[in-house]
């Protein structure tokens, strides 16, 4: 009994890195979200300001800028990138389109909000680290308005009654505006694309993730399957059309999500 529950506590966990995994992977080449619906909480987009919109038209602007970072343990990665594509295809795709089938929009909607309004700490501390008080204090009446009037963050009152909007930060951003590097180019086995600085930032950023603090276990990986499942199910089909226009997909993720990542320590 003792051998079959750490089994399935192995395969739990394999499923839920490789759906986190693609789930950055398709997040990086999100190529159809306009500016419009960067500040529309109903656009089809990951919250008020999803952190890889506009990022396809980044990379066709310059896709020349991604191949300056280097990319030392390209056989890592590439084999990492081929994992993430074949969980997405048999696990994470098949997933995304059950529940889509399952669960209303307006309800898929209430769900992304929420993990949206949780990530408050992450922007709030990043805000302040980069020196932009007025939108730290913007998050701070966003997190209220929408912890109370929007039930728990389910809805976006203040973005959508107030016009107030966040807008995505993290401490590889703020790693960023220290003119620190974006180091060599990584695909992680859990995460997906990445650098090493946006590694490091992401270790940052773990300590202040109030998800990463709920009990017990389950429950916390539970509902990390929930956010990345849902979050998914708005795009099913953007990593599939990256892969078609491209003749190397690898370098075409690698290109757009450098460009987007530059794009946001720039803003």
């Amino acid at each position: 009994m003792k051998k079959t529950c750490q089994i399935l506590c192995i395969i739990g966990f394999l499923v839920f890195a490789g759906t986190v995994s693609i789930a950055w992977a398709a997040d990086a080449v999100v190529a159809y979200q306009t500016a419009s619906q960067q500040e529309n909480p109903d656009a089809v987009s990951g919250g008020d300001n999803d952190p890889y919109d506009d990022l396809f038209d980044e990379f066709e602007d310059d896709t020349q800028d991604g191949s300056r970072v280097a990319d030392p343990i390209y056989y890592f990665n590439y084999a990492m990138y081929t994992v993430n594509d074949k969980l997405y295809f048999y696990a994470l795709k098949p997933l995304a389109q059950g529940y889509k089938a399952l669960v209303p929009t307006p309800a898929r909607r209430g769900i992304r909000n929420f993990f949206h309004n949780l990530l408050f700490p992450v922007r709030f501390v990043n805000n302040l680290l980069q020196g932009k008080t007025l939108q730290a204090s913007d998050e701070i009446g966003i997190f209220f308005v929408n912890s109370t009037a929007g039930i728990l963050g389910f809805k976006q009152v203040a973005q959508k009654h107030l016009d107030m909007h966040t807008k995505t930060e993290d401490l590889g951003q703020t790693l960023g505006t220290y003119h620190i590097t974006e180091g060599f180019y990584l695909v992680l086995p859990v995460f997906g694309p990445s650098t090493l600085r946006d590694t490091v930032g992401r270790v940052g950023d773990y300590f202040i993730t109030p998800l990463n603090y709920v009990e017990p276990w389950e429950l916390d990986t539970g509902l990390g399957i929930l956010d990345i499942v849902n979050r998914t199910s708005f795009r099913i089909g953007d990593y599939e059309d990256l892969k078609a226009a491209s003749l190397d997909p690898y370098t075409a993720i690698k290109n757009a999500y450098i460009q987007n990542r530059r794009s946001q320590v720039k803003h």
